[in-house]
């Protein structure tokens, strides 16, 4: 009896914890597990950006620069970016470094909606529109970086402090 009681009481915190998870600490992967996403606080709001993110290539420890920027109409803008150049560059440099460019979607009951906004709960689903076959033509993958191709639908499976 007494262990059906911790039991259920790890449950409860498991799931109270998952629920509390805020996006700016959620961590994301792939169906096929090759590749993980994961945000991190953007530690200012005075930022031209929403969110930040890295994604991982698991299979060569590449990892890839992701940020969110607010649209209009409202739409979550993602990019992500491998080995851009720091401090002021073109949008000529910043297009040789971009890997994708497009939405993300929170998927959620069924439907779409915008990325939640740092400090809210974290969606449970994310769909980074179009993002496969984007890394699939891009310099990365010339470069043997990436060799399999991901599903554009990435699932939370945990949440860092």
């Amino acid at each position: 009896m007494r262990a059906a009681l911790v039991l259920a009481g790890l449950l409860a915190a498991t799931a109270a914890s998952a629920a509390e998870c805020r996006q700016e600490h959620a961590v994301y992967a792939d169906r096929d597990g090759g590749y993980e996403l994961a945000f991190e606080p953007v530690g200012s709001d005075a930022a031209v950006t929403t969110h930040h993110f890295k994604l991982k290539v698991l299979a060569s420890n590449t990892v890839l620069d992701g940020i969110v920027m607010p649209g209009d109409p409202a739409r979550s803008n993602g990019m992500v970016m491998h080995d851009c150049p720091e401090g002021d560059s073109t949008g000529e440099e910043i297009a040789a470094c971009t890997v994708w460019e497009g939405l993300i979607y929170a998927l959620d009951g069924g439907d779409a909606a915008l990325l939640p906004e740092e400090g809210r709960p974290a969606a449970e689903t994310l769909l980074l529109s179009g993002f496969g076959a984007s890394l699939r033509y891009s310099k990365l993958w010339d470069e043997g970086k990436a060799s399999a191709v991901p599903w554009d639908v990435f699932k939370r499976k945990g949440c860092k402090a």
